[in-house]
């Protein structure tokens, strides 16, 4: 490939602008957008990471350094966001759930399409303790649901608080999907709000394993409340591959990492 006139610290410096600008860039943007190859685009994501501009993400692109997302989305506004990739990551999870299990799903875009993906199974039982994944739920007779009390989270339908906690210390789930807000190695699991993390801390207490599903662009990203480690998590599920770096560091956490088939 020819590559674009200039030096390579103007190129890096561009690059980083547009990290900022948009909230991260992927290899294959760097490629397309700087007209450089796939080996020039990688070094200088590299060379943004050593000089801690930037934090790594799956599939080798990059989001600023130290970005920890500070404002909480509504979930009718994040609904539509990424909904291809949302559905592939519902449908994977969904295919990992076999009759009579026992299923939590914490409130989310990507657990209630999971949800959806559910809706129509025979003798499965969901717990959960966001509203809208129990009504979607509701319309399957063949569907156990099992609905926490708590104090209601407007912005996504979840209920929070004692009245959940003490719901769910008297269960015992076998799997358990947990939509989370951002996801990195170093910091594992984490979401907005302090409730939400105290609420999905005791689910995973009472669950045989934890499986957090979430698309490319919670990837390298911390919020406020740590949720978990990754050592804590049976796997992930999401929609980019991740790089050989960060997945030899997941397997060595011995983490199952599942990828959707929708990833560019």
């Amino acid at each position: 490939m020819r590559e674009r006139n200039g030096s390579k610290e103007e190129r890096q410096e561009q690059i980083y602008e547009y990290i900022l600008q948009y909230g991260s860039i992927s290899l294959q943007e760097v490629i397309q957008h700087f007209e450089c190859s796939e080996a020039t685009a990688r070094r200088d994501l590299e060379a943004l990471e050593k000089a801690g501009r930037v934090i790594r993400t799956m599939g080798g692109g990059a989001k600023p350094a130290g970005l920890v997302s500070g404002r909480e989305i509504p979930f009718h506004e994040k609904q539509n966001k990424f909904y291809r990739e949302k559905e592939s990551i519902a449908q994977l999870a969904a295919s990992l759930v076999q009759e009579g299990d026992v299923i939590g799903l914490t409130g989310g875009t990507t657990t209630y399409l999971i949800a959806r993906a559910l809706k129509n199974r025979r003798n499965i039982t969901v717990v959960t303790n966001a509203v809208n994944i129990a009504m979607e739920l509701s319309e399957n007779e063949d569907v156990q649901v099992v609905l926490t009390g708590g104090m209601l989270r407007s912005k996504n339908f979840e209920l929070c608080g004692p009245l959940a906690e003490r719901t769910l210390e008297a269960l015992n789930i076998h799997t358990m999907f947990m939509g989370i807000d951002g996801f990195s190695v170093e910091q594992g699991v984490s979401t907005y709000s302090e409730l939400e993390a105290n609420t999905a801390k005791l689910m995973m207490k009472r669950t045989e394993r934890t499986i957090a599903v979430f698309d490319h662009t919670k990837a390298g990203r911390n919020s406020l409340f740590q949720v978990a480690p990754v050592t804590a998590l049976y796997g992930i599920i999401t929609d980019e591959e991740p790089g050989d770096e960060l997945r030899a560091r997941l397997t060595s956490e011995q983490v199952n990492v599942f990828v959707t088939g929708t990833a560019k």
